[in-house]
């Protein structure tokens, strides 16, 4: 694993005795705050947690190394989208490494697997992507927070564009596991119409040809898909070989975005997201956020990138609520609840599931002048938007 450590975090206190002393216990709160990323950093998918590891160290830089006023130090473990390795891994950061919170995974699987032994341990996961359905009701935890959105929610989105724009017939195409199911569930929300086929391939699936000649054969007004990381950008690779890109609206979440376009290019310009974001998002925060992506990773950030450095800000702000006593959990969880902190997003709060209430966009691919790809908001489809599995959290999580 690898370790960042912040400005000062190697400083040493020197002078400090007596196991119960006053001067002990304000070492403790001075000690630096130690954060866990658990991402995936190989494989086809290696590009989407790589963004949300740049932009989560980012915002670290951002801050001066340090988190709520201590020095911080960050220990990046890759969970190889393999949920056994996944769990191994972070059991390291949390019985090894000893850290006060951990931030993610990108994928809805993995999360599932590390949920129980991060929240058992009384130690907050924030996830600056996945959103399952399935930790955001009944199940909802008080050490759980989601930077990002509930999974159907961004799906909800191209239901909705679908279902305003008249397509009557409509193939869904998604991988088979939590999220892509959410995928199908959100669309449906909003979607009224015929949906032809549902195909739900394996997860990290680069060939497409089959679902391709089905959706030649079936000729709907559109397709959904969710295909992140790899699979995506052969996707989208395909489909415009197949010379389906100019005849069958192309309505998408997380396959067309700023991870997968250096690799799609010219092939995705003109196709449709949905997204809480978009790199011309205009606000001052966000312009500057951008700028610095750019300056420091030559390359357009994406929703992983701003959603993880919405989350180091979330920590810093409860950091610095706590006056750095992270041994109150009870204050921590407070602070993390309020959200006190200027998101890149905008307006930005927590539901009582410590998911996201916030906005939502139908976005397109475009090409910038500098020859640089990005997704460009088209328009605001719903407005300080919460999921529909709030309500079956207790009030008192």
């Amino acid at each position: 694993m690898k370790r960042i450590l912040g400005a000062a975090a190697l400083s040493i206190l020197a002078g400090v005795t007596g196991a119960a002393s006053p001067a002990v216990a304000q070492d403790k709160v001075q000690e630096k705050v130690k954060v866990g990323l658990i991402l995936s950093l190989s494989g086809p998918a290696a590009v989407l947690g790589q963004q949300a590891r740049d932009g989560f160290n980012l915002a670290l830089k951002d801050l001066g190394g340090k988190l709520g006023g201590r020095d911080a130090e960050v220990v990046i473990a890759d969970d190889e989208l393999k949920p056994d390795v996944a769990v191994t891994k972070v059991k390291g950061l949390l019985e090894r490494d000893k850290v006060d919170f951990v931030v993610g995974p990108i994928f809805s699987n993995i999360l599932i697997a590390i949920e129980k032994p991060v929240v058992e341990s009384k130690t907050f996961l924030i996830s600056p992507n996945a959103g399952p359905s399935s930790f955001a009701g009944k199940s909802c935890s008080p050490y759980f927070f989601v930077t990002s959105y509930q999974n159907d929610q961004v799906h909800e989105v191209l239901g909705k564009v679908a279902q305003e724009r008249g397509y009557k017939r409509v193939y869904l195409l998604v991988p088979n596991y939590q999220a892509g199911k959410d995928a199908v569930a959100g669309f449906k929300i909003d979607y009224k119409g015929e949906v032809v086929e549902e195909s739900y391939v394996p997860l990290n699936t680069l060939d497409f040809q089959a679902e391709l000649s089905k959706i030649a054969a079936l000729n709907p007004d559109a397709i959904f898909t969710f295909m992140p990381g790899g699979m995506g950008v052969n996707l989208v690779k395909q489909y415009k070989q197949a010379g389906l890109a100019d005849r069958i609206p192309f309505l998408s979440a997380f396959t067309v975005d700023e991870s997968t376009l250096p690799a799609q290019q010219d092939a995705a310009v003109g196709m449709f997201g949905g997204a809480n974001w978009a790199p011309n998002l205009d606000l001052p925060q966000n312009k500057k956020f951008v700028a610095a992506y750019e300056a420091a990773y030559h390359s357009v950030p994406g929703t992983y990138a701003f959603q993880a450095y919405d989350a180091a800000l979330l920590i810093d702000s409860a950091v610095k609520a706590v006056k750095g006593n992270l041994a109150d959990k009870d204050a921590v969880r407070a602070a993390l609840k309020k959200a006190d902190f200027t998101s890149l997003r905008g307006p930005f709060k927590f539901n009582t599931n410590h998911y996201p209430i916030q906005d939502f966009y139908l976005v397109k691919a475009a090409k910038r002048p500098d020859g640089k790809f990005q997704t460009e908001i088209v328009q605001k489809v719903f407005s300080s938007f919460g999921d529909q599995f709030a309500k079956d959290c207790p009030a008192s999580n």
